[in-house]
Order: structure tokens, then sequence, then C-alpha cells
């Protein structure tokens, strides 16, 4: 079915005209940045918010993002913060660089800037728009292999800030550096747009933690981009921890171009926000790499948490692999959608996607639609979806080796999600993630129910 696009009220169309003026008219930026931001507005009134007759879309209702007042954070709140509240934050011990932005706004005082190697540059995107422009001028154009995504093109239009991330030619950043939004805007309707921009050139080695938190914001709407770039034979870890309010929106779209020979893994844990959808799209550019797509989502109550991405196989020779694990509870929904698209020169693609659902609840409901698209004759594509419950063969082994029912369902569903935790590579993350989401799990009532 093709899309068709939704008109939007007056009111509506006013508020983002207004406060785009006043973006205009109060933000400095460089001449070339004012046409970038008018085409994502143009696109953005062109798309519409998505409706159920959208075939990306038919899962995931935003009817309620679209029903919000928009309210662009346009002033810093670094007062709402302390250094001291940052240590109840994952990952807040880890090693390494650590950039802070409240409501979406760069807080210096928070953030904490390591030894890097020579040449290494980490900063936001509105330093470096100020002082090196010509930096971003070639990352910040439209996305145009997102070209139907309303939320990337209002991002487009709106964003202010956004971490920045250069890491040269052969150069090996050790410890991670992590991009940390909070959010503590309670106004409904109050949006904030990060814009994040990772390049790793040639033969070097990254690790990149990006987490989206609260610290008492309520009703509030994150719309983020990031886009990455890595260079031919560099190696690249990107962990995404999405943990929004439990009455919060979250949709962000993932833009990836990955060179010859790289080998690069990208995680997306997903445990909060009332609605919230990674739009993850992969151009695997170079021959001879390979691609890791891994997530997992916990959901409870009537949250959302949908996953949607395109692979692209450009060049022969690649490997792509999507794992994602969903466990639901209550009236909570997942929604996974992932296509593998192979070129006609993309010969020898080894590519397979998996996506499983554990329900914990009769309410909860997955929809999942795993899709190969290949144009090339000598490739090994597969794909595979489940959904259900925990499989009564498998407790019934663990109960026959002396656990109780209570501990071999937690054996169970703790695997579960190890599954996805255990691909991530940095150490440290994966051990301190193991532990979070063991925490979320065990909180959970309904864990050792049968």
């Amino acid at each position: 079915m093709a899309p068709t696009s939704q008109k939007q009220p007056a009111p509506v169309a006013d508020a983002y005209l207004e406060n785009f003026r006043r973006l205009e008219r109060d933000i400095k930026q460089p001449a070339w940045m004012l046409p970038l931001r008018q085409g994502g507005l143009a696109r953005f009134a062109e798309l519409g918010f998505p409706t159920l007759q959208h075939e990306d879309w038919r899962f995931t209702n935003v009817a309620p993002i679209a029903k919000l007042p928009f309210k662009p954070v346009f002033e810093p709140a670094v007062d709402s913060m302390t250094a001291a509240a940052l240590k109840d934050f994952p990952f807040a011990n880890l090693p390494g660089t650590r950039l802070v932005f409240v409501n979406g706004h760069y807080a210096a005082s928070l953030s904490k800037i390591a030894k890097l190697p020579a040449g290494v540059k980490v900063s936001n995107v509105a330093a470096v728009l100020a002082a090196e422009p010509a930096l971003l001028e070639p990352l910040l154009a439209p996305p145009r292999r997102d070209g139907d995504n309303a939320f990337a093109a209002l991002n487009q239009a709106f964003f202010q800030d956004g971490g920045f991330i250069h890491v040269p030619a052969g150069a090996v950043v050790a410890e991670p550096v992590q991009l940390v939004y909070i959010a503590t805007a309670k106004p409904t309707g109050a949006t904030i747009q990060p814009r994040n921009v990772i390049v790793a050139e040639a033969n070097s080695q990254l690790t990149v933690i990006e987490s989206y938190v609260t610290a008492g914001g309520a009703g509030y709407f994150t719309n983020a981009v990031t886009e990455l770039v890595v260079g031919d034979q560099a190696t690249v870890e990107v962990l995404k921890f999405q943990d929004e309010a439990s009455d919060a929106f979250h949709l962000a779209a993932f833009h990836g171009k990955f060179g010859r020979a790289s080998n690069v893994r990208v995680h997306s844990f997903a445990l909060g926000a009332k609605i919230s959808r990674n739009s993850i799209r992969t151009n695997l550019a170079g021959e001879g790499l390979e691609c890791i797509l891994n997530g997992l989502y916990l959901t409870r109550g009537e949250q959302l948490a949908d996953h949607h991405m395109v692979v692209e196989h450009a060049q022969p020779h690649c490997a792509s692999h999507e794992y994602f694990n969903g466990i639901l509870d209550d009236k909570s929904r997942g929604v996974f959608h992932g296509r593998i698209l192979v070129q006609p020169l993309a010969q020898k693609t080894d590519a397979k996607q998996t996506n499983k659902n554990l329900l914990l609840s009769d309410d909860a409901t997955a929809n999942t639609k795993p899709q190969l698209e290949i144009y090339a004759d000598d490739v090994k594509c597969t794909h595979g979806a489940t959904i259900g419950q925990l499989n009564p063969e498998s407790i019934f082994y663990l109960r026959s080796r002396g656990l109780g029912p209570e501990t071999a369902r937690r054996m169970l569903i703790h695997a579960f999600a190890g599954e996805i935790i255990e691909r991530i590579r940095h150490e440290g993350a994966r051990a301190e993630l193991d532990q979070l989401v063991w925490e979320r799990l065990e909180a959970n009532p309904h864990l050792a129910e049968k």
C-alpha cells in the first residue's frame, strides 16, 4: 500500500512554523545551515506524521505524539542537574570521556573529557558548528537514504546540539566515549532533538555508549538522529541504552555507512518510554565487512517498543547478522520489522536475521516482520521469528535436575536476555548492563509465575 500524507491541523502547523522562526532568529549558525533546516521543515510538512495506513507504521500508532503541543526546548537547564546525581545513572563509573546533555543542551560542568589520542576530536555539535563548521557540513546533509522518515526531517529542521566524535585514521580510543542525554523537562510536549555525528576513519577503533535517561522529566518527546560513518578496516561498537520516563516518547533514527573490511557492532536496549521506536538503516558500502545489529527490549504496562531496520548490502563478500529479543509483560507490545536488501553487486552476501519474543502475559503482543529483498544470485540469507511463552520442555528439563519451577523460569528468562547482552564486546559495559537487566527482570512480579 502506498503511503499517504496526513495533513496537520492549522494550529499544529502554526506552532511548528512559529518555533522555526524563533530558531532562525535566535540561533547562531553558519549560512549553509539555513537551507538544510528549511529543507527538513518542508519535508516534514510534506510527509506529515505517519499513520497506521503506512506499511512501515501499521503496528505503531504515533497519534499520541502528533497530538502533543510542540515545545522545542530552546534554553539550557543545567541547574536542574548536579554532578552528584550522575552517579545514579548506568555506566557512570566507566572510565573515559563523557559528554552530558540536559534536555538536549551540552552541560560542560557535568561532562568529563579524558585524555584522548592525538587527533581525536570529541565535542558537542553546537561548538563545532561555531568553531569548525566545515567539519560538519558534509555530514549534516539530509539523510536521503531515510528520506521518508518524517521524524528525521523534523530533527533536521530543529536540532540544536548533540555529540560529535571524530577519530582519525589509525587512532585507537581504548576507553568508551559516552553521550549521556538526561531529560528533566516536565511541560507536556517539551521536545528534545539531539543530532549525533560519529566518524571513525580507516583502521581506527572506537566504542560509543549513547544513553537516554530521565531525572524527573515527564510528558516530553525525544527525537534523536545519529549518523555513523565507519572507514575501511575500522572497528566500532555503539551501544544505545534507552530508559526514558514512563510517560515520555522516544523516536530515533540511526544512519550507518560502513567501509571495506570494517567490523561494526550496534546494540539497542529499549527499557523505557511509553512509545519508542528505533529506525535503523545501514549501508554496507565496502567489500568484506561484518556488521552485527543486536537488541533487547523489555516492556510492561502499556509500553510499545518498535525496532525498524533496513540493512543494505551494496558490495560483495559482506556479512550482516541481526539478533533482536523482546520480553513483554502486561498489555505491552513489541514491534520488529527487519529488511535485508541485497543489491545486484552484492554477491557472496551472508546475512541472517532473527527476532524472538517472550510473552510473560496473555495480554502482551508482538508483531514481527522479517523480510528479504534479494537482487543477487550467489548469496546465503536466512531469517526467522518466534513469538511465545517459555518452552515447557525446557522447564521440565531443569526441574528434572532438581530446580524448582520458579528458579527454572528465572534461569530461562535471564538466558533469553543474556543471548543479546553477551554480544557486547566492551567488558565493562557488558557487565553493567547484565546486572541492570537482571535487576529489572527480578523486580517483575510475573517473572516466576506459571
